[in-house]
């Protein structure tokens, strides 16, 4: 038996439920890759441990729950939301945050509520900000890209680093963080907001190694991969245009507003559309067809909502790539945005008409 998946009454797919998250899937894997590449083989075995943790935590409540377990398995969703957290963090974390995180997602955030159709938030986004919010450290401890990395890491480094939180080599985690100087290098978005706040310039703090191009070493291609995923999805017709157009839309109009008036303290609007999480959250985080709004207007309203809050956010707020928060906010206000979305119906004058 399967389900179907349509956020009604608007979008009319033909596609079951198994079907949508397998190609959802399907176009993750550019991203996936590329990622892998300039950011270390660990989110292979992140994905691996999040996807074991996912089933298992699925079976153990349908159990308890008296529910047909391999129907529910083969729906995929517990997957997708497995692989969105996994890849959501840094490739080198001890494997206990992950299972943690997606332990979180399936059991509190999606099965607490009732299952697959039934949950406030996105299940990996709540779960992402809760091992952001607990443990900070690990959740910010990206290595710099593979092109700027002082010590080479390989896959069996990777396997040794999530597990005892040393390489094969001896180098601990935040050993192989550090750049030729001996300095931890962070994300390019914490990179940024650190030095605004010691009183660099935008084109200052651009001159260190961790931006490289455009938005940061290897962040753009990661971008532009989940962007092609993104698109892939269009064309399948997974999801609708209305809520990536809106959150990309929002977030390049504040940006370049922003920078147009304060270039020195603000960065270009391409440099925050391809840094951080912002095509992988725009294509396949905020489209997410149970906590998102259910009418055309209303996903207008509710991708630009994202838009604004993440830039926002990564300019006033204390998370740089803001994201989670900006979803979880978003998720909070989709009934209020539904309610004065609904179309008229048919036949029905609006109020006030005569």
């Amino acid at each position: 038996m399967s389900f179907k998946i349509a956020s009604s009454p608007h979008q009319h797919s033909q596609k079951t439920t198994a079907q949508l998250m397998k190609l959802v899937a399907l176009a993750a894997i550019p991203g996936i890759a590329v990622q892998a590449y300039f950011f270390g083989y660990g989110v292979f075995i992140q994905l691996l441990l999040a996807i074991l943790t996912a089933w298992c935590s699925e079976a153990a409540v349908l159990a308890l729950r008296s529910k047909k377990i391999k129907v529910k398995l083969l729906d995929h969703s517990a997957l997708v939301t497995a692989l969105l957290l996994a890849v959501a963090i840094p490739s080198y974390a001890p494997w206990w945050l992950v299972v943690i995180g997606t332990a979180f997602a399936i059991i509190v955030v999606k099965q607490l509520y009732g299952g697959l159709g039934n949950n406030l938030f996105n299940p990996a986004m709540a779960a992402y900000v809760l091992l952001l919010v607990s443990f900070p450290l690990p959740m910010t401890s990206w290595l710099p890209a593979s092109p700027v990395q002082h010590i080479p890491v390989g896959p069996l480094d990777a396997v040794c680093a999530i597990f005892t939180d040393f390489s094969c080599s001896g180098y601990s985690v935040s050993q192989l963080r550090q750049d030729a100087d001996g300095i931890s290098m962070a994300t390019p978005l914490d990179t940024l907001k650190t030095d605004l706040s010691q009183g660099y310039t935008t084109a200052e703090s651009m001159k260190k190694p961790v931006f490289g191009w455009l938005s940061g070493e290897g962040w753009f291609w990661v971008n532009l991969a989940y962007l092609l995923g993104g698109l892939f999805l269009l064309q399948q017709k997974v999801i609708q245009w209305r809520i990536p157009v809106a959150v990309l839309g929002s977030l390049f109009a504040c940006s370049l507003l922003a920078w147009l008036i304060s270039p020195d303290t603000n960065a270009s609007p391409l440099f925050q559309l391809f840094s951080g999480a912002t095509m992988l959250a725009a294509f396949f985080i905020a489209t997410d067809p149970v906590s998102a709004s259910t009418t055309e207007k209303g996903r207008l309203v509710f991708g630009a909502l994202i838009g604004v809050l993440v830039f926002v956010i990564r300019s006033y707020g204390g998370y740089p790539d803001a994201f989670a928060f900006a979803v979880m906010l978003a998720n909070m206000a989709v009934p209020l945005i539904d309610y004065y979305t609904q179309p008229r119906t048919y036949g029905h004058k609006p109020k006030g008409a005569r």
